[in-house]
């Protein structure tokens, strides 16, 4: 670390490390280094003042050590002069900073913050336009997940994969950790011989033999959906625009699953215009990945538990697309306005899948995430039930509820149902092309609401009520799932005469599946358990969906004969949707808890921070 010998700069530090207080904080800031708007509580950096505009990274990947190293050169924004360009870091080890690469700056760290981590300083003059700085990340960087091979699919090659929503790239990066920034980046990633590295940029179809690898991402977007992963790799094209990257063994079956890619994004252009970014190419990660899918433009990772042979659980690769409008070309400026992002995202992949397969199809995916919501609605804090959130102290990763993605989707369904869907589509359309490249705040997409569309309807729908008080008003709309009643009277039917005998399940989907599973009464006994496995073989379906319900279901029954499948299921899947509730449901008795630890020796270590970081809460 540099040492900073002008007496101005270490005034100029210490107030620069409480950038983001609050105006009610005891320490404040210089006016001179006023953020001229402070909007994002989570990122310590002062982006509104000097604030990058490209990034390029030169890094190598070492699987031995498992750490990134190289250097990372900003291109800045110094609009008015600024002395200090304030940097985001967490676990990285910084070893120097220089101008353009040439000349040394100075540079110190600001008073870390658990949550945070610790703002990097950088004194930079008028003439600096580029800075640079050395670094490595280190074992503690919370955004890599480092897979050893028989973590893989193909088990010969190590993997290594980032996850930088939400506040996880300034572990594996140097950077302005916020939303509310966009910037364009490149980079040159140096990998192993016979490993393929792919980011969210244009990507390489084919392995080199120099074992270095170029990229570029033009367009402008937040720090967070800069991605990397690096694998034993190949990529096989759907049509001119859409294609997938898997390892070897995986890649047919996932582009037979994904077939429909192609179609999906004419039904989004048909929807709300053009796709701004070249290429929807989609990877299948290892089962470690703790999302469903990651929207990283022009690169979606996919979870493999989407792969269930008969294109079931697409809607995830709809939703992922509908944030290549949602999310990525128009992106909540900050945490506090996620379900800007993910309520949008809902809505418009709800409207992908009925396009292609029809709104029978799309009711039993929307009544199955009211049926969500209403179970977390039960146990949430109200403070959490809003769409505006208050976030500031708290990990942006505490909104990924069921609040921004379905209370978000009902919400814009309600004002569908009251404008009309040619009046939404027209709004939604102007509204993506209007802001496109752009970051938002709730209020000023109110604003635009109420400007383009429901123009003095603001009190009599219930506006603010919805966005920002808990708990769902009075004119959310009702869902009429027909295909679902008929499940519910299988399920009538099956607890009264204790047989299968009638039960016709032969043309159910997942999602009837999951609707019959959920809603067995808790009072299902063991044997009632033991019958409908014996004839559908539950406990073992291909099925990650089914099989994460039938689980829980199975923990409430104490049904013991599905607990060496639940275990093997927890030790292999690292997606979080599927292992918190398993987890909350095992955590309900003392004699499940302690299954549940032994499980977990075995099984933390295959999963990615953001997952075991809640389970860890859970099981503590």
């Amino acid at each position: 670390m540099k040492t900073i010998i002008n007496s101005l700069f270490f005034v100029q530090l210490f107030f620069c490390s409480c950038s983001q207080q609050e105006n009610n904080s005891s320490n404040q800031m210089p006016e001179k280094h006023m953020p001229s708007s402070i909007l994002d509580s989570h990122t310590l950096s002062n982006y509104k003042d000097v604030s990058i505009e490209h990034s390029h990274l030169n890094l190598s990947v070492d699987f031995e050590s498992k750490l990134l190293y190289g250097s990372v050169t900003h291109s800045i924004n110094n609009p008015n002069k600024d002395s200090i360009f304030i940097l985001d870091t967490k676990y990285l080890s910084i070893e120097s900073v220089s101008d353009q690469g040439e000349n040394k700056l100075d540079f110190s760290y600001g008073k870390k913050d658990d949550l945070l981590g610790s703002p990097l300083l950088v004194s930079i003059n008028t003439n600096t336009k580029k800075v640079t700085i050395k670094y490595s990340t280190t074992t503690q960087s919370e955004a890599l997940d480092w897979l050893n091979a028989e973590q893989t699919a193909g088990k010969e090659f190590p993997f290594m994969y980032t996850q930088g929503q939400s506040i996880f790239t300034r572990s594996w990066i140097p950077i302005q950790d916020s939303p509310g920034l966009r910037i364009s980046y490149s980079a040159d990633i140096t990998v192993p011989e016979g490993m393929l590295p792919v980011m969210s940029a244009a990507n390489p179809q084919v392995k080199n033999k120099t074992n270095t690898y170029s990229f570029e991402m033009n367009q402008p977007i937040p720090p967070y959906l800069i991605a990397l992963a690096v694998g034993n790799l190949e990529f096989k094209k759907i049509d001119n625009r859409t294609g997938v990257y898997a390892e070897p063994n995986m890649l047919e079956s996932c582009v037979a699953e994904f077939v429909d890619m192609g179609k999906m994004v004419d039904a989004a252009e048909e929807l709300y215009g053009e796709y701004d970014w070249e290429r929807f190419d989609v990877i299948v990660l290892p089962p470690s990945f703790p999302f469903g899918g990651m929207e990283n433009p022009r690169l979606t990772f996919a979870t493999p538990t989407i792969i269930a042979g008969d294109r079931s659980l697409v809607s995830l690769i709809a939703h992922e697309l509908a944030h290549s409008w949602s999310g990525n070309l128009v992106t909540n400026a900050t945490w506090n306005d996620f379900w800007l992002n993910e309520g949008f995202t809902v809505y418009f992949e709800r409207r992908i899948m009925e396009a292609l397969y029809g709104k029978d199809y799309t009711e039993m995916l929307a009544l199955l995430g009211y049926q969500d919501l209403q179970d977390e609605l039960l146990t949430l804090d109200p403070k959490m039930q809003t769409l505006k959130l208050k976030m500031k102290g708290m990990h942006p990763d505490d909104a990924m509820s069921d609040i921004a993605y379905e209370k978000g989707y009902f919400f814009l369904r309600m004002i569908e149902n009251n404008v009309g869907r040619e009046a939404m589509d027209g709004f939604l359309k102007k509204y993506f092309s209007d802001h496109k490249f752009q970051t938002i705040v709730t209020e000023e997409f109110l604003a635009f609401l109420e400007a383009n569309l429901i123009k003095g309807k603001r009190d009599s729908l219930k506006i603010d009520e919805w966005v920002y008080e808990p708990g769902l008003p009075d004119n959310c709309p009702v869902i009429d799932c027909k295909r679902f009643i008929n499940v519910e009277s299988a399920i009538d039917d099956f607890m009264l005469t204790n047989s299968i005998a009638n039960l016709n399940t032969t043309e159910w989907s997942t999602h009837e599946w999951i609707h019959f599973v959920k809603n067995l009464p808790d009072s299902v006994s063991s044997n009632q358990m033991m019958l409908l496995d014996n004839a559908f073989n539950l406990s073992s379906s291909g099925n990650s969906e089914i099989l994460a319900v039938w689980f829980e279901r199975s923990i409430v029954s104490n049904y013991r004969t599905a607990f060496p499948f639940m275990k093997k299921f927890l030790v292999r899947v690292g997606r979080r949707k599927f292992l918190q509730p398993i987890y909350e449901s095992l955590a309900k008795t003392e004699e499940h808890k302690s299954w549940a630890k032994e499980v977990y020796k075995e099984a933390r270590s295959n999963y990615h921070y953001v997952s075991f970081n809640t389970i860890d809460e859970i099981l503590k």
